[in-house]
């Protein structure tokens, strides 16, 4: 899969509400089981549109991306309490091993995964860590987001998260996403 990031300039287009037609606030936050102790990152976390949403039930959230201009959008929109910003790829992850309870990505796992990426999270990771996903589907028609011959199908991405080293609890495919919930072993 290619790198690209998402244009700045059309930042906006990330605070759209109808991106919960493909996650809503409700099924991210079911799928993390946070009981608002937690320390979390949202991985891509751009204007912060899902991060506002998983922020009020973890004591700690990381708005991870590689975009530092992206955070300046995210600043100038107002940061929720508890929510720090932090410029890194999922490469290279600035945390302690172990210092996260879970994880997110929302549309952006086919921007970073390769097995470094993977190895990284289950680094950062603490024991029984948990990783989210949803993303772009490999089997959709392409009508939204990335071309399809970007993205991953469920069943690759079920096969990537396992041979991280995590177990996979839940996978669901929609029309043009997928959702996995998986922890780490």
């Amino acid at each position: 899969m290619g790198f690209h990031t998402f244009p700045v300039d059309r930042a906006d287009k990330l605070e759209d509400e109808s991106r919960y037609r493909y996650c809503s606030r409700e099924e991210l936050v079911a799928s993390l089981s946070l009981s608002g102790d937690e320390t979390v990152a949202d991985l891509g976390s751009g204007t912060g549109f899902y991060t506002d949403d998983v922020a009020p039930f973890a004591a700690k959230t990381y708005g991870v991306d590689v975009q530092s201009e992206m955070h300046d959008v995210y600043r100038e929109k107002g940061l929720p309490e508890g929510v720090e910003l932090v410029t890194a790829s999922i490469g290279d992850l600035p945390f302690a091993d172990g210092e996260l309870d879970a994880a997110f990505s929302t549309m952006t796992y086919h921007e970073y995964a390769d097995d470094a990426a993977l190895a990284e999270l289950a680094r950062v990771l603490g024991p029984d860590g948990r990783l989210v996903t949803v993303d772009w589907s490999g089997n959709g028609d392409g009508e939204s987001g990335p071309p399809t011959e970007e993205r991953f199908t469920l069943e690759e991405a079920i096969a990537h998260h396992e041979s991280a080293g995590f177990t996979v609890e839940t996978a669901s495919e929609r029309p043009e996403t997928f959702l996995l919930a998986a922890r780490l072993d």
